[in-house]
């Protein structure tokens, strides 16, 4: 049998399948399901600073409401604190305590100190590691990328120090991820998630309203994170898992031959069940044996760039193959 065993952020994982930070990571029976079900580890939903600070300000408006009006009540109520993080930190605690699998506490936040803070507040939940969701969305054109990008990296290092394996979750809207992503396994990443999916908005012409779907993902779209696992392995001090698109076992063989340690997985979660979990890694294993690769080591990185297989693959324009090779191209497109 082959052995699916593999190392990430330097945690010993008994196969490389992760169950992602999403809704489905977010309840401890179900948490309790995807471990059971095989998954190497599990990423729990994100603790979201922002989302803490809707909250306080929620209760401060609802203790403070009708003072104008009822002057004389105005203390009736004790006044209560946003307990912040709190019961967050206390669902990781129970999380952690209920599986064997390694778990990875989920941070998204926004100021440089509060990152810092609740990493460490997750860290003490005793979790595995941490994986730190880093997205700028442009709202200031004053600010330079290189700020935004060496703030990141300060945050990085920051939690570094606080010695728990930590991965980054980035974006591919970087002016040069590889330059980015190099530096951040400098500063002291240990996991490398390629790539984050965002939530965009759209909007109903016939209603005229803005509305915020969720937005799966497809097959396809694991094309992205396989390009920079191949170009990453051997180059960078970090292992990569490949988080868009993988949907199978043989998703999941794609991203090890081209480099990746791992994989995360959500919306095949969504769209099939946990069941499909097992079903992933028995075809990754039945894949390993009619290729004879006795585990996962074996294989890992054997179409990458550094391997030499064919490195123009990975750098070259999406349109050279047609420039290149035109006919070749328009058979593809006929069939």
């Amino acid at each position: 049998m082959a052995d699916l065993k593999t190392s990430y952020m330097g945690l010993e994982l008994a196969n490389p399948l992760i169950a992602g930070a999403s809704d489905l990571t977010a309840d401890v029976d179900t948490i309790k399901r995807i471990a059971d079900a095989g998954a190497g580890a599990v990423v729990l939903k994100s603790l979201f600073e922002e989302q803490i600070q809707l909250e306080r300000f929620a209760l401060e408006e609802a203790q403070h409401r009708g003072e104008a009006v009822y002057s004389e009540m105005a203390t009736i109520f004790p006044n209560f604190k946003h307990a912040g993080p709190g019961e967050h930190l206390m669902w990781v605690k129970k999380s952690k305590q209920s599986v064997k699998i390694p778990v990875i506490a989920s941070l998204n936040a926004v100021e440089r100190d509060t990152w810092v803070e609740y990493a460490r507040l997750l860290a003490d939940q005793g979790v595995d590691g941490l994986e730190l969701n880093f997205f700028a969305t442009p709202r200031d054109s004053e600010i330079p990328g290189s700020r935004i990008e060496e703030e990141q990296l300060e945050v990085i290092g920051q939690v570094a120090e606080l010695k728990i394996p930590v991965a980054v979750k980035l974006s591919q809207f970087y002016s040069n991820p590889l330059n980015f992503i190099t530096r951040a396994a400098r500063a002291g990443a240990r996991g490398l998630v390629l790539f984050n999916r965002f939530f965009h908005p759209d909007i109903d012409a016939e209603s005229a309203s803005i509305k915020q779907p969720f937005n799966f993902s497809i097959a396809a779209d694991n094309r992205l994170p396989l390009r920079y696992a191949g170009l990453l392995y051997g180059n960078v001090a970090a292992d990569v898992c490949a988080g868009t698109g993988i949907m199978s076992g043989s998703d999941t063989a794609k991203m090890i031959l081209a480099g990746a340690s791992a994989v995360q997985v959500t919306t095949v979660l969504y769209r099939q069940g946990i069941g499909v979990i097992p079903k992933m890694l028995d075809d990754l294993s039945a894949w390993m044996k009619r290729k004879n690769h006795a585990s996962i080591a074996d294989c890992r990185g054997l179409l990458s760039q550094k391997s030499g297989a064919n490195p123009w693959a990975y750098t070259r324009a999406q349109y050279a193959k047609m420039l290149l090779n035109p006919k070749d191209f328009m058979e593809t497109v006929k069939t």
